[in-house]
């Protein structure tokens, strides 16, 4: 039989960047794979504050989409984190540290040359039902 997946869709994270194609997370497989988050607040067009500023937004906006998944942050088994500077990782992973609990999740950080909208940081994650 075919694994099935759902959508995970919540009014309470910013939906897909500029209606792009792809959903804010899929439930597949006992797990809740969520695209990558960037630190726009609802409503908002645009992207700004410090790095420690935008990644706790990220960590507001997993939350929600989490929840709806049916998991939650202290489910977290993997994350992606793209920094567009990484001289800006220690601020960056004091904000994280607090969100993730006791026993974080497997973790890639890396540099890249741009992020939408101006963004700082993107985290994608995976989460556990």
């Amino acid at each position: 039989m075919a694994e099935t997946k759902s959508v995970v869709r919540t009014e309470d994270a910013p939906g897909p960047f500029q209606g792009a194609p792809y959903s804010q997370a899929i439930r597949a497989g006992g797990f809740v794979f969520v695209s990558g988050q960037l630190g726009l607040k609802l409503g908002d067009e645009e992207i700004s504050g410090s790095i420690a500023e935008q990644t706790e937004q990220i960590f507001l906006n997993l939350r929600a989409i989490l929840e709806t998944a049916g998991s939650g942050l202290d489910r977290l088994v993997k994350t992606t984190v793209y920094l567009v500077d990484l001289s800006e990782f220690g601020a960056m992973n004091e904000v994280y540290a607090r969100h993730v609990g006791e026993a974080p999740p497997a973790r890639a950080t890396v540099e890249v040359a741009a992020l939408p909208s101006g963004a700082r940081v993107e985290i994608e994650a995976i989460a556990a039902l």
